[in-house]
């Protein structure tokens, strides 16, 4: 008990600044709901709110712009080049970098936390699919192998997951990269709470719904970072995080609502806002054991055909969100808003009652949504599903809601026990195969549906197409196959919006995965 109140009297620190002490701003202090993180081991990190420590205290040897998701730019590695006709890929490594202990990296470094990424086994070993044997060649310089050189590499090693960190830290607390590690590693308790890496920041304390801590690295290659300590507060209502912002106790507020975005423009406080490739979809199982109806397509469709998709953007993300057709989202392989208007889901009650009664289902249906207790963004599940229950009423479907506990949720969630749910999406890397792959292969797991070979052979070529017209025609045909199967309705693709206190400047939201670069905020004046 001693322990958890020095806890949290730590995150309180900045709470109880003395007048002389702020007037020097060292510690930067965000409010987020993170009760999705179900831990902090970038090997086995799968949830929308870690990376955002991750792009804190690691580095990956490659990296994307704040706004450019196209570009590969130098981190860890400064030079790359492919030979043997694409079957291998060469990386220099940066000389000069060290962990935040003060130990050189080196290539036995890079080699050890991809090596353990593949053999760990979890669910972003997933995004190494292409990636083969890691060797080294000298203290500097590594080859990364590719199992089909026609798809993509770098582009996924962007991503998290392919965090570079220590292997001496690492192997000190249980880690192991070789064959066998998905039984017999032992770091993910201690990489929960520490991290291993070169970024500007490192990881000193993480406890679920309380808050994370993290310290400036004293050896950053990058020269000192702009904070002594970033801790990010765990506050789930937007209420307590909007009256926190105004009073600069956070500097930054995540997860105020469309209102509250709208009310909180003042001389102290300014609302910013960017673009994602973040997705929110309602997904419904196909097994007949979990619910008879859902699992007649023309069931699903007439759910589809009952919501009223711009009232939920309209009234509860205050218009700031588009809807891409599909599993991929706008912007990302040629997908757009056209196309949703061209084929995607759109409300129509007329046609959910033909539906019903194709389905056998006239008098309509009853089923069971379980969701995640928690925010989203500008709103929250809770009354998105409220909202969507209102609308399959008109119709006669009864949605029952059960709110689960958000760890709770992603275990019932990822062993395919919902009969539905509404759930976020996000890619680790924009290679558009990481979300048409999981959509007919995990997810399409969970929700108790097998797609056609037709359907794989297309996800297939469509991963392998180097012509972005002909890649782009692929994935519509992919969309096509999805909306008609309906098993993934797309609700929204948001546009973040968030308030940031005036004691803080050069904050910056990114599109991709970590959302937002904690590396760049600096202290005003």
């Amino acid at each position: 008990m001693r322990r958890r109140t020095l806890a949290l009297a730590l995150l309180a620190a900045p709470l109880l600044a003395t007048p002389a002490l702020a007037q020097k701003k060292t510690t930067l202090v965000v409010g987020l709901d993170i009760s999705d993180g179900r831990n902090y081991d970038t090997a086995r990190s799968a949830d929308l709110t870690p990376p955002l420590v991750h792009g804190a205290v690691y580095e990956t040897l490659v990296t994307l712009g704040t706004n450019d998701l196209v570009t590969i730019r130098p981190s860890l590695a400064t030079a790359w080049a492919t030979s043997d006709a694409g079957k291998t890929w060469r990386f220099t490594l940066r000389p000069g970098v060290k962990f935040w202990d003060g130990s050189p990296m080196t290539a036995e470094d890079v080699k050890f936390s991809l090596d353990r990424l593949v053999n760990l086994k979890d669910q972003p070993a997933t995004y190494a699919a292409n990636m083969g044997a890691v060797t080294i060649i000298d203290p500097m310089t590594v080859d990364i192998a590719v199992k089909n050189p026609a798809e993509p590499l770098l582009i996924d090693l962007t991503a998290p997951s392919f965090a570079i960190y220590s292997k001496k830290m690492a192997v000190a607390q249980g880690a192991v990269a070789e064959p066998g590690a998905d039984q017999t590693d032992k770091a993910t308790a201690w990489l929960n709470s520490n991290s291993a890496g070169t970024g500007p920041y490192y990881m000193t304390r993480w406890e679920r719904n309380s808050g994370v801590e993290l310290r400036r690295n004293p050896n950053w290659w990058g020269g000192s970072a702009p904070f002594e300590r970033i801790v990010i507060r765990h506050i789930a209502d937007g209420g307590a995080q909007l009256l926190s912002v105004r009073k600069g106790d956070i500097d930054i507020a995540m997860n105020l609502s469309a209102e509250q975005l709208d009310s909180v423009s003042s001389a102290d406080v300014k609302v910013i806002q960017g673009g994602s490739t973040d997705t929110l979809y309602f997904m419904m199982t196909s097994d007949p054991a979990l619910n008879p109806a859902l699992a007649k397509p023309e069931a699903r469709q007439a759910v589809a055909a009952a919501i009223d998709y711009d009232g939920i953007i309209k009234s509860l993300v205050g218009g700031f969100a588009e809807r891409p057709p599909a599993f991929l989202p706008n912007g990302i392989a040629g997908t757009s808003a056209a196309h949703t208007k061209d084929f995607g889901f759109r409300e129509d009650l007329a046609k959910a009652k033909q539906l019903l009664a194709a389905a056998g289902a006239s008098g309509g249906f009853e089923f069971e949504l379980g969701y995640p207790n928690a925010a989203y963004f500008s709103t929250n599940y809770a009354l998105m599903t409220q909202k969507i229950q209102a609308d399959l009423a008109r119709v006669g479907i009864k949605m029952n809601l059960r709110p689960m506990d958000n760890v709770n949720w992603r275990s019932q969630f990822n062993g395919g026990k919902l009969q539905a749910t509404i759930a976020p999406w996000n890619s680790p890397s924009p290679n558009p195969y990481l979300w048409t792959g999981a959509s007919i292969q995990r997810v399409a797991g969970r929700m108790h549906w097998t797609p056609t070979p037709e359907l794989k052979d297309l996800v297939a070529a469509g991963a392998a197409e180097l012509d972005t017209t002909k890649q782009a025609a692929i994935h519509e045909k992919v969309a096509r196959t999805i909306v008609g199967n309906a098993n993934y309705v797309t609700l929204m693709q948001p546009i973040y919006r968030i308030a940031v206190h005036k004691n803080v400047t050069d904050v910056m939201l990114t599109p991709n995965v970590w959302k937002m670069e904690l590396s760049k905020i600096k202290p005003a004046g």
